[in-house]
């Protein structure tokens, strides 16, 4: 007795609880448009793209300013400075002594330096490395694109998937029911002496089978919503309901295309191709800047420096002497000093490091220039093999229509001579399964068609990104 009072102590308190946090639980509508542009506010690939293409931004920015004269500058003030030692002259006393006399000075200086520096040449390093920041910066930005047709392919997978997983629960659930009815049908024919105990007992076993596939149904649909939440990167307990998605619009067969003109043409709208193009193009710079090392340097140097001194005074012999000077401001007008250089430096040896750096130069080279080649050729591969599942996606749709035309005249068939107790229960089953298989195949081979447009559109580089869609995370 005292664990059922405990027990609904604990009910009545957290019942209203959880009662309140499912109710919280944030549900959102969205088509795919909007799910495409949520997903490039988040997507951490694109963000990590939009970083590199800043950085990129930033590295051009330093290159140009090797053109630009270097300036820096130096202040010091010494408010105290004491030097103690011994020398054998007095400053005081004129003509030669033997003796030698202790001194201590004590004095308050300040100096100003400002010096800049213009290259003039460097064996062209400069030039280069600014020709290979011009590259990676647009190439950062090819890369970008790339990410953001990347984001949108893979949300548009996930979104026919959750569309499908849900029609397919419906499949189940109206062959559950169906099975259910044919229950009823049968106990009705069971008692009044026209079914067999064996056909009841089927029938039975038929709506539990029946029963499990609308579980497993669910199970794969809440599957396929969560991996889409993760690819939205929204909060994981937010309930998606997504706007059924216009498939009429690409039932329609496309007249047979040139594959050779449309490989041509996909290969000048590849944003990854073209971003490989430029890294491959930056990478045959980085062998000219890496080269430069070996040819002489040449700089322009200019230089102004000034100094005063505040206070100075000696001991000597135990008498202080002060030196007066004039004022600081007087002292660092005419005392001014001003330099113009012109440096040359020439590394003759350095151990083969240049050499070294060259030759790694050269092997990033080649290493551009060979995926450059690999990229191209997979995507001229990867371009025939979705233009030819393309196709063959029309073909499945048409045989799994007449599959299913079939399989239901069939199914019906089968079902009036079953009620009239001239057919079977193994004879209803098989027509029944079949219909059931006709009806999901029909479902997944317009879906599959749909994700079919969209692996040839991303693989052709013709993804259409809404990027203007003005689109908050949730």
């Amino acid at each position: 007795m005292a664990r059922k009072i405990v027990f609904l102590f604990f009910t009545l308190i957290f019942l209203p609880l959880s009662v309140t946090q499912a109710d919280n639980v944030p549900v959102k509508t969205l088509s795919l448009k909007e799910c495409i542009s949520i997903a490039l506010l988040n997507s951490s690939s694109v963000l990590k793209a939009g970083n590199l293409r800043h950085l990129e931004g930033v590295d051009l920015m330093k290159s140009y300013g090797s053109f630009l004269p270097k300036v820096t500058s130096s202040a010091r003030w010494t408010p105290t400075s004491v030097n103690r030692g011994y020398t054998t002259s007095s400053p005081l006393t004129p003509g030669a002594s033997t003796d030698a006399f202790r001194t201590r000075t004590e004095s308050a200086t300040f100096d100003f330096t400002l010096t800049t520096s213009l290259n003039l040449f460097n064996g062209l390093s400069d030039y280069a490395a600014l020709q290979t920041a011009l590259d990676l910066k647009k190439a950062s930005d090819y890369s970008l694109q790339r990410a953001r047709e990347a984001v949108a392919f893979d949300v548009t997978q996930w979104y026919y998937q959750v569309l499908l997983d849900q029609e397919l629960l419906g499949i189940a659930k109206e062959n559950f029911g169906s099975a259910r009815d044919l229950l009823a049908l049968t106990d009705r024919q069971f008692s009044g002496g026209l079914k067999s105990i064996t056909d009841l007992y089927q029938q039975q076993a038929e709506v539990s089978n029946n029963d499990l596939g609308v579980i497993k149904a669910e199970t794969q649909l809440r599957r396929s919503r969560l991996e889409l939440v993760r690819r939205l990167r929204i909060a994981p307990e937010t309930e998606l309901t997504l706007e059924p998605a216009d498939l009429a619009s690409i039932q329609t067969p496309p007249a047979d295309p040139d594959i050779d003109l449309l490989v041509v043409s996909s290969l000048k709208k590849r944003a990854d191709l073209e971003a490989s193009a430029l890294q491959s193009d930056a990478s045959r710079w980085d062998v000219r800047r890496v080269a430069g090392n070996r040819l002489p340097k040449i700089d322009l140097v200019f230089s102004v420096s000034t100094d005063a001194i505040d206070s100075y005074n000696m001991t000597l012999s135990g008498i202080r002497y002060d030196y007066p000077y004039p004022s600081v401001n007087r002292q660092l007008e005419n005392g001014m000093d001003y330099a113009i250089s012109l440096n040359l430096s020439w590394t003759i040896f350095d151990g083969f490091m240049t050499r070294h750096s060259v030759e790694t130069a050269k092997v990033a080279r080649m290493n551009k220039r060979l995926d450059h080649e690999e990229l191209m050729n997979g995507i001229a591969i990867d371009l025939r093999q979705a233009i030819g599942d393309y196709q063959a996606a029309f073909s499945r749709i048409d045989s799994a229509r007449e599959s299913l035309k079939a399989a239901r005249a069939a199914y019906d068939g089968v079902l009036r001579k079953y009620e009239l107790g001239a057919s079977g229960f193994v004879e209803l089953s098989v027509s029944r399964t079949a219909l059931f298989n006709s009806r999901s195949a029909v479902t997944q081979a317009v879906y599959n068609l749909a994700l079919q447009k969209a692996l040839l559109d991303f693989t052709s580089g013709q993804t259409a990104i809404g990027l203007t869609d003005n689109v908050s995370p949730f």
